[in-house]
């Protein structure tokens, strides 16, 4: 864990050694400044704005229509309510893919206007190195994504990478091109765990699985999923350590038996 208890902020050089020294790095999603309070108290190293805002909050079948401006709205209200925890937000679809010079701009206006840390973006082609490594010369830290890319969904499917012949000594080859671009950490999403292995072994810059395995030097979940929230998405990989949703619905019901009662409000709750 990084400096929780002296409640400074997480840096770069932070999360580079936890890899160093073998300890796990703690990522979660949020998209809201409630939500970033309680995962910045419990300690969480990285919070990640994923474009799964398109899905878990607005309800998309996909995360291809966010906008730029939705991710550094959401960005900009998590980086309020974190005091330690370093802020990754991700560039949704066509914002980084169409030219370098867009990349540069669309990654700049995310700094500037939402105060993250860094920003994140999928695949490993030759085109995604080399615009991963104009941005860290730039001046802009970038995570990168290999396995399932939720942004290529209509090409790839949502299935499981690298069971494929080949696929794996590719994966691997992306993976140290990226971090020879300048990536500082790497999302391996859905990939079977002996190719999260190698690719973790592979290279020197922290692998964070989600759907990947217990190899990698670190997890991410999206954080309704973890608490029970999105109670109808149900993956393998996912681990529920809470039942909110149940614990709102029957909060909500007891708020509305109350009201139609007029037990609410009583002396106790009016002015």
């Amino acid at each position: 864990m990084a400096d929780t208890a002296t409640g400074k902020r997480v840096t770069l050089r932070d999360i580079a050694r936890l890899k160093r020294d073998g300890e796990k790095l703690v990522v979660v999603t949020a998209y809201d400044v409630l939500f970033a309070r309680v995962v910045d108290d419990a300690g969480v190293d990285i919070v990640l704005v994923g474009d799964s805002v398109g899905n878990v909050v607005a309800g998309l079948d996909s995360t291809l229509p966010v906008k730029l401006d939705q991710m550094i709205y959401h960005g900009a209200a998590v980086r309020r309510g974190l005091k330690r925890a370093f802020l990754v937000v991700d560039m949704p679809f066509l914002t980084y893919q169409a030219s370098i010079e867009r990349a540069i701009l669309n990654c700049g206006r995310v700094l500037q206007e939402t105060g993250a840390d860094a920003v994140k973006v999928e695949g490993g082609s030759a085109q995604m190195v080399e615009t991963v490594a104009v941005l860290t010369r730039t001046g802009i830290p970038v995570m990168a994504h290999l396995g399932f890319t939720p942004q290529s969904v209509r090409t790839l499917g949502m299935r499981i990478q690298g069971r494929e012949e080949g696929s794996a000594d590719r994966l691997v080859s992306e993976a140290r091109a990226l971090e020879h671009a300048g990536a500082f950490a790497l999302v391996l999403e859905l990939l079977p765990s002996n190719v999260a292995r190698q690719i973790t072994s592979a290279v020197s810059i922290p692998t964070i699985g989600i759907g990947a395995g217990p190899d990698c030097d670190g997890q991410v979940l999206v954080l309704p999923d973890l608490l029970g929230l999105n109670d109808g998405f149900a993956p393998k990989f996912l681990k529920r350590y809470a039942n909110l949703a149940a614990t709102a619905r029957d909060a909500v019901a007891k708020y509305a038996a109350e009201v139609r009662s007029g037990e609410y409000p009583d002396a106790e709750h009016s002015n």
